[in-house]
């Protein structure tokens, strides 16, 4: 069939029931009983490839058109704004450090989305994993005390030099790892840094943990470890930070001293939280393969956090802190990236808090992912120069 002849001649079948231009079909009534426009070359190339006899012709085409047309419907009314987006190249960002480019060119492995599935798997998991804070207790000179709280293990870092502003003050720590990875000494690594970049002593709880510890274990290891603290220092003079995991737990803490009536810390930082488990966030979806450290919602860390909850309702605040009453809260500090699977999580919160009349600072970093502040880049010393910063802003000296 020819769609259209040379100049001066006509087509060979005139298209009375509807016209065809440039790719665009738009039937008329006679075929569909309403006007539809559709923009489809696989349906040009359907309908031109072939020498339909007319009959034949607007059969097909009433056939496809209405095909495609209950389909469009059927999208629109289940998943409003959805879009399929086409596979491309991701370039590296170009206005990060070299450290951090290598980081995030970093391929996901090809089991990231194949967790483990019985306690016996997570167990013999979470045993190969651990990080040594040695290195970094050495490069900031800090030194470390194994400490027990309210029965609660826990460390307490002192740097070989105390800022005089700090002299007084203590900060918390909630370490990440998805509820399950980086018990024991994994536990200090953030506070480490802290504690170098700050000049200040931290206490950092080595809370425990899932298959064998869940929810509210870990919860109720933080209020703990917050009671013995208060016997430490004024309120008034303590921060609670934690990134990940230990961001969530951050603010569920908050939460829960806050619903128990008691005293509150002077600011916290929670950095790129895990506030939502129950899947909705943005980003969830948008920074799904970008972010390489968490990768996807299918990935292990929603996983972990999943046994954590022990079959809780995901939507609880002191799961989902996202979902929790913010008014009333300390002045926080949030952390994340552009490629962070967490980002619209810390932005929700962080607009939570801001509705909820609370003072909160969001510090978004370029083309980091997950946490990418915690690892060896030059950008870790500006984050945490940022939370040094707010924590002394905030914090009675």
């Amino acid at each position: 069939m020819q769609r259209r002849g040379g100049r001066g001649q006509r087509a060979r079948y005139p298209l009375r029931w509807g016209e065809w231009r440039h790719g665009r079909i738009r039937v008329l009534p006679r075929c569909t009983g309403a006007s539809f426009s559709y923009h489809s070359r696989t349906v040009e190339n359907a309908v031109t490839r072939f020498d339909f006899r007319p009959i034949a012709y607007r059969t097909l085409c009433c056939a496809i058109l209405g095909w495609l047309a209950a389909v469009a419907v059927q999208a629109q009314e289940s998943t409003p704004g959805q879009r399929m987006i086409p596979a491309r190249l991701l370039p590296p960002p170009a206005a990060v450090s070299l450290e951090l480019q290598r980081l995030l060119a970093a391929p996901a492995p090809d089991d990231w989305d194949s967790p483990p599935t019985t306690v016996a798997q997570w167990t013999a998991m979470v045993s190969q994993i651990a990080r040594d804070p040695q290195p970094l207790l050495d490069q900031f000179g800090v030194s470390f005390e194994s400490i027990t709280v309210n029965g609660v293990r826990a460390y307490m870092l002192s740097p070989a030099v105390i800022r005089p502003e700090h002299r007084n003050r203590l900060l918390m720590h909630l370490h990440g790892g998805c509820y399950m990875m980086f018990g024991g000494a994994s536990a200090m690594v953030e506070a480490a840094l802290m504690a170098g970049y700050g000049g200040i002593k931290v206490l950092s709880v080595d809370y425990r943990r899932p298959p064998e510890h869940p929810y509210p274990a870990a919860l109720d290891d933080a209020v703990e470890v917050w009671k013995g603290a208060l016997e430490m220092e004024a309120p008034a003079r303590m921060g609670i930070f934690g990134a990940s995991a230990g961001g969530a737990l951050t603010l569920s803490t908050v939460l829960r001293l806050k619903a128990e009536g008691m005293p509150l810390p002077a600011a916290i930082a929670p950095g790129t939280p895990m506030a939502d488990l129950t899947k909705t966030s943005d980003s969830f979806y948008t920074n799904r393969l970008v972010d390489n450290v968490l990768f996807g919602l299918d990935g292990r860390c929603q996983a972990m956090a999943e046994v954590y909850a022990d079959g809780h309702d995901l939507s609880d605040p002191f799961l989902s802190p996202v979902y929790g009453d913010m008014s009333g809260l300390p002045p926080t500090i949030l952390t994340t990236g552009t490629r962070d699977l967490l980002l619209s999580d810390t932005v929700r919160v962080h607009r939570k808090l801001r509705n909820a009349g609370v003072v909160a600072d969001l510090h978004v970093y370029e083309g980091q992912a997950h946490a990418s502040y915690l690892q060896e880049v030059p950008e870790r010393e500006e984050a945490f120069t940022e939370m040094v910063t707010f924590f002394d802003d905030y914090l009675e000296r």
